[in-house]
C-alpha cells in the first residue's frame, strides 16, 4: 500500500467517526426522574360541626358540586328560629313606637301652637307670666318625648339590621354544613368519620385531579441554555410502552442544590434549577405518585 491510499484511508475513518460522532450527538436522550403529581385540593369545612353523613369512599371520583359530607345543623335551626322570633316581636314593638311617634308629633304641634297663643298674649299683657312659664314647660316635655320616641324608633331600625345580618350568616353557615367538591377529581383522603367533630376551616377530604399530571425535574446549569418553556418533552412510565406528550411549562429563575432523592442525567451536581413538566391524562391511566422518566432531546 504506498502512502497516497494510506492518507486516505485514514481520511475515511476519521470521516466516517465524525459522523458517527454527529449523529450520536443529535439523537441523544436527557434523561430525568420525578414523581407524577396530580392536583391536590383540601376541602375543609368552612364551620366546625359533628359530621351527620359522609356520602364518598377513599377511591371515589366525584364532580364538582357532588355533596361530599353533611355536618349535623341542630344548633343552627335553632340560632335560626331564635332570631326570627326575635325579628317579629321586634317589627310589632316598632309598629306600636310608629303610633307613639305620630301621637307625639301631634302633642307637639298642639304644644308649639299653645305657646305661641300665649306668648302673644302676654306680650299684649292679657297673659300673667306663670301661663307663658307653663306653656313653654309643656312645650318642653312634649318636644322631649317626641325627640325619645324617634330615637327609640331609629334604635330598632338598626337592631332589625342587625338582626337581618345574623339571619343571613345563620343561612350561610346552613348552607357551609353542606361539604361540597370545588371542583372534579379522587378522594385521596377522608381526615374525619361520622360522628366526628371538625374544626372551622379543617380539611375534611383531599381531592386529587388526575385529568391533569404534572412532574418536576431539576436541570443543571450548563442546560438552561437549551431549555425552554412550552418545550415538548416524552415522558415515559414503568410498566407502559408508550410514551406520554408532555412539555415545560415553568423553570425556577433560581438555583438550589440537588435535592436527595433526585439524580441528574449526569452525577450528582451541586446547584440545579427545578422545572415543571406538565402532561394531559385524559383515561386516568397515569396515577398520582407514580415514578416516571422525562425524555429531553
Amino acid at each position: 500500500m504506498n502512502k497516497g491510499e494510506t492518507m486516505r484511508k485514514i481520511l475515511a475513518i476519521a470521516l466516517t467517526a465524525l459522523l458517527l460522532a454527529g449523529c450520536g450527538k443529535k439523537g441523544k436522550k436527557q434523561v430525568f426522574t420525578g414523581v407524577l403529581e396530580g392536583k391536590s385540593l383540601h376541602v375543609p369545612a368552612m364551620v366546625g360541626g359533628k359530621i351527620e353523613s359522609l356520602y364518598v369512599e377513599i377511591g371515589d371520583e366525584v364532580q364538582k358540586g357532588d355533596t361530599l359530607a353533611l355536618l349535623d345543623t341542630t344548633d343552627l335551626v335553632l340560632q335560626r328560629d331564635r332570631a326570627r322570633a326575635a325579628l317579629e316581636a321586634l317589627r310589632a314593638e316598632r309598629a306600636v313606637l310608629r303610633t307613639q311617634v305620630r301621637l307625639a308629633k301631634s302633642n307637639l304641634g298642639y304644644a308649639q301652637e299653645r305657646y305661641e297663643r300665649v306668648k302673644r298674649l302676654f306680650e299684649q299683657q292679657a297673659a300673667p307670666q306663670q301661663r307663658l312659664d307653663d306653656a313653654k314647660n309643656q312645650l318642653a316635655t312634649v318636644e322631649a318625648a317626641y325627640r325619645s320616641t324617634q330615637q327609640r324608633l331609629r334604635q330598632l331600625d338598626a337592631r332589625e339590621k342587625e338582626l337581618g345580618a345574623q339571619l343571613k350568616l345563620i343561612d350561610k353557615k346552613l348552607a357551609d354544613a353542606w361539604i361540597i367538591a370545588p371542583a372534579a377529581g379522587v378522594v385521596a383522603t377522608r381526615y374525619f368519620e361520622e360522628g366526628e367533630a371538625v374544626p372551622p376551616m379543617q380539611p375534611v377530604a383531599e381531592l386529587i385531579y388526575l385529568r391533569e399530571m404534572e412532574m418536576k425535574i431539576y436541570l443543571p446549569e450548563e442546560m438552561l441554555s437549551q431549555v425552554k418553556v412550552g418545550q415538548p418533552v416524552k415522558v415515559k412510565v414503568d410498566g407502559r410502552e408508550e410514551l406520554f406528550p408532555a412539555k415545560i411549562v415553568w423553570i425556577s429563575p433560581r438555583a438550589e442544590f440537588t435535592p436527595k432523592t433526585i439524580m441528574t442525567p449526569e452525577t450528582r451536581v451541586t446547584l440545579v434549577y427545578a422545572a415543571k413538566l406538565r402532561l394531559a391524562n385524559p383515561e386516568g391511566v397515569l396515577k398520582h405518585g407514580m415514578p416516571a422518566e422525562a425524555w429531553l432531546e
